[in-house]
């Protein structure tokens, strides 16, 4: 016996959709008229981004996994004072990067800006809240950590 698959549906509107893929570009059409610019939609693999300011917010799909994967990368870790650095980077996490927060890839030896959010039962509000999130807050702390740590 198979597993069901999940139920797509936006709880406000109470639209349905017969996958992750099609919610996603849904709302993501929904947030760019919402701003007046035009976005992109998924491509085939699940992914597409957001420019705010300074910042690239990557949108992705991974459906295999059932979630919704927000990453901006931020800037390299610095060279020295590293401990200051990912110090400084769990201060931020606490309160300031709101439901985002600051990881390390360890293969590229970079700082992305990341939110996770399971897929079923996501409304557009919930989407729409994590993108402006991502969005403003890779917007502002991409430039102070790069003037903060300027050999990053």
């Amino acid at each position: 016996m198979s597993e069901p698959r999940p139920t797509f549906e936006d709880r406000i509107s109470g639209r349905s959709y017969r996958d992750a893929n099609e919610m996603i570009d849904d709302y993501l059409t929904r947030f760019g008229e919402s701003v007046g610019v035009e976005l992109d939609a998924l491509d085939e693999d699940g992914y597409t981004d957001v420019r705010r300011g300074s910042a690239t917010v990557g949108i992705n799909v991974l459906d295999e996994h059932g979630i919704l994967l927000f990453l901006s990368r931020i800037m390299d870790v610095p060279k020295e004072g590293r401990e200051a650095f990912y110090r400084r980077l769990l201060e931020l996490n606490f309160l300031v990067t709101s439901d985002a927060a600051f990881a390390v890839d360890k293969d590229k030896d970079a700082v992305y800006l990341r939110a996770l959010r399971r897929l079923s039962g996501l409304d557009y509000e919930e989407f729409e809240d994590l993108l402006h999130t991502m969005a403003t807050v890779a917007d502002e702390w991409d430039d102070r950590l790069a003037e903060l740590y300027p050999d990053g």
